[in-house]
């Protein structure tokens, strides 16, 4: 039974170790490129943009068609360097569901035809990205890397003080 453990849960393990940067990194790229592509898309084509988001009801069309579009090309340039991902994931993410609220709620008759929307799967995405963030190989990391060394620069720890965290 060891064996077993060891070779199908213990060793597939410590194999991912090494590789988890490249679970957000992959997802990044992907959403970050799609979602690149179809808010510039929308941003050149604004007044037929306009005139679905009139079509499936959703208010302030003419404010929410150039932010929805924005929050698509920004969020997706932002999402591909791992920039913002968290901030940029929340916002995409709340344009995937308001997107499976106004266009494909009538659609929907089974929880399987809602979990087989393309909206559901970015939205699925884009939660995990705004929850488990950008991943090392991003700037996000290399930032957070500069300011945590900044700041420890600026806050050296005191000759025979505990270290910060550590308990007394």
């Amino acid at each position: 039974m060891k064996f077993l453990v060891r070779w199908l849960i213990d060793w597939p393990r410590s194999v991912a170790q090494y590789l988890l940067w490249l679970g957000p990194l992959f997802a990044r790229i992907t959403v970050g490129w799609v979602f690149l592509l179809s808010g510039w898309g929308k941003l050149n084509n604004l007044p037929q943009v306009t005139e679905n988001f009139i079509g499936w009801g959703i208010p302030f069309p003419h404010f929410f068609t150039p932010l929805t579009s924005g929050i698509e090309f920004f969020g997706g340039i932002f999402l591909l360097v791992g920039l913002l991902t968290r901030i940029s994931a929340g916002a995409l993410g709340v344009t995937m569901i308001v997107a499976i609220k106004s266009a494909k709620w009538a659609d929907v008759d089974s929880l399987e035809t809602l979990l087989g929307f393309d909206e559901t799967e970015y939205l699925a995405l884009f939660l995990w990205l705004a929850i488990a963030g950008a991943g090392s190989f991003s700037l996000d990391h290399l930032l957070q890397r500069w300011y945590d060394r900044s700041r420890e620069r600026q806050n050296p720890p005191r000759p025979g003080a505990a270290p910060e965290g550590a308990s007394q």
